[in-house]
């Protein structure tokens, strides 16, 4: 259940759907019975409900929810925007079923117990505008409870934005598969609680959809997680390099150091300067220590192949040698995650990185937020979707990307995507992004590959926030990592 679908890909669904035998309208029949459940548990018996209906088939699952509701004894009004000529298909079959009050929608008069939103659900992909953005509004100033079909009207459907009036809903009922926008912000906090519902369509036909958009669960990445092996060692479960910052900045490499151990590397080793070598001894325990100035340093560390995994960039330094690190680096050919500065020192020169990952061939994780995004991948226009945004990144670098953030996106080379949904709002703090790429450095270290273990390193790092709880900072995280680690076991 993990696979999104967009608006053409559900549509599809529906024709697969209807071509194997099931028809149009019984799909609408279920939708419409679904929503009215749903609005039944939002609005006190014998309730008043005003269902705002377009002329497609959203509109169409509105007239079947207005039929539901008044055989349930509610008193339904039907609002319509638009010309009852345009009604067509299923929807008109659903109209002419309905045998209540039908009246045309107005900006005003919408104060009732519930409000059903099924004016344009998940197919609309520009800004309201006119009367329609008028009625929008109106529904928003009322006051009264709303519940969406599909997704809120005025929302984009692929990107979550609302670029003009959109319905704040309190409530969502979707079908077969979630969209994009259920999980993209804003259209999260705008659907209020999704509630799913399925309407007689087989998971079969996604074998013909071929999705490549996934929310974020452990199931997209269960199968690939890795399991210490009864007869392993701590070298079979990988050998990871950190790199450390200078004497005042070595807190984030530790972090990340921790958590690729967390995470289940054998051994984790931090690579740090030498005035920064005493203050590192003093606080790490389980990871090992070498020295590193400059990247020759790194070199000769990285001759030992059995290092097969590195993070470089926590708190690493922008100056030129924190970039001649970072090039030793990728030209190790080597697993890696580069962070935070690691991204940073080629922020005017982002081709030369994306040629040494590309001409190196390694699997390489990318970690930017979105100011460390823009830097790097100015040239991607802001007005596409996070999806597509991360898509492109991961195209043009020829890495895995993670683009951080509330709903923290994660998109592979060959245009796989995930959107992740579970991290809380505790977790922006200082710190959490070493964390993070720590997680998915120890996942590469154990050879999981790159697109899940950066799907399962963002998991798990909201994860662990939410057995944390609020009032969290970076170093709760290696305790709730432990124990969710232990539950996934």
């Amino acid at each position: 259940m993990h696979e999104l679908l967009d608006a053409r890909q559900m549509s599809e669904a529906d024709r697969l759907t209807i071509e194997g035998g099931l028809p149009g309208i019984d799909l609408m029949e279920a939708a419409g019975k679904a929503v009215a459940r749903q609005a039944m548990v939002m609005t006190p018996a014998g309730g008043t409900v005003l269902v705002a209906c377009g002329t497609g088939n959203n509109g169409g699952d509105g007239f079947v929810v207005a039929r539901h509701l008044a055989a349930a004894g509610y008193r339904v009004t039907v609002r319509l925007l638009g010309d009852v000529g345009r009604i067509k298909g299923d929807a008109l079959i659903a109209f002419q079923a309905w045998q209540g009050t039908t009246e045309a929608a107005t900006n005003s008069g919408w104060k009732c117990d519930l409000v059903v939103d099924a004016l344009f659900g998940a197919g609309l992909d520009r800004p309201l505008e006119g009367e329609a953005g008028r009625i929008v509004d109106a529904i928003n100033r009322s006051g009264s409870p709303v519940l969406a079909v599909d997704l809120p009207s005025g929302l984009n459907g692929m990107t979550g934005a609302a670029d003009g009036p959109v319905v704040e809903a309190d409530a969502t009922v979707t079908f077969f598969r979630k969209k994009p926008a259920h999980l993209l912000l804003p259209g999260r906090l705008l659907c209020g609680k999704l509630v799913f519902a399925q309407i007689g369509i087989d998971a079969s036909v996604l074998a013909e959809i071929k999705p490549s958009v996934f929310e974020n669960l452990p199931q997209l990445w269960r199968k690939d997680f890795p399991t210490p092996n009864s007869d392993g060692h701590k070298y079979a479960r990988g050998h990871a390099l950190v790199l450390s910052g200078g004497m005042t900045s070595t807190g984030a490499a530790r972090l990340a150091a921790g958590a690729a151990l967390r995470a289940g590397a054998g051994l984790v080793t931090l690579a740090s300067p030498g005035n920064a070598l005493a203050v590192n001894a003093a606080h790490l325990t389980s990871a090992m220590l070498k020295r590193a100035d400059d990247a020759g340093s790194i070199a000769e560390i990285l001759a030992d192949k059995r290092f097969n995994a590195i993070v470089a960039g926590p708190a690493l330094g922008t100056d030129a040698t924190a970039r001649e690190k970072v090039e030793a680096v990728v030209m190790a050919r080597r697993r890696t995650v580069l962070d935070a500065d690691a991204l940073t020192v080629f922020a005017n020169e982002p081709g030369e990185l994306f040629e040494l990952l590309k001409r190196d061939g390694q699997e390489t994780v990318l970690t930017p937020h979105e100011g460390e995004f823009a830097r790097l991948f100015g040239s991607i226009s802001s007005d596409v979707s996070k999806i597509d945004r991360a898509r492109e990144a991961a195209r043009i670098s020829g890495a895995v990307v993670i683009l951080k953030g509330a709903d923290t996106v994660i998109a592979a080379p060959d245009g796989r995507a995930a959107i992740n949904t579970n991290a809380p709002p505790w977790l922006a703090t200082a710190g959490s992004g070493d964390v993070l790429a720590g997680i998915a450095g120890g996942l590469l270290a154990q050879s999981m590959p790159a697109f899940e273990a950066a799907c399962a390193a963002v998991w798990l790092h909201g994860e662990a926030a939410n057995r944390c709880g609020r009032g969290l900072v970076s170093s709760d995280l290696d305790e709730g990592l432990r124990q969710i680690l232990r539950e996934m076991a």
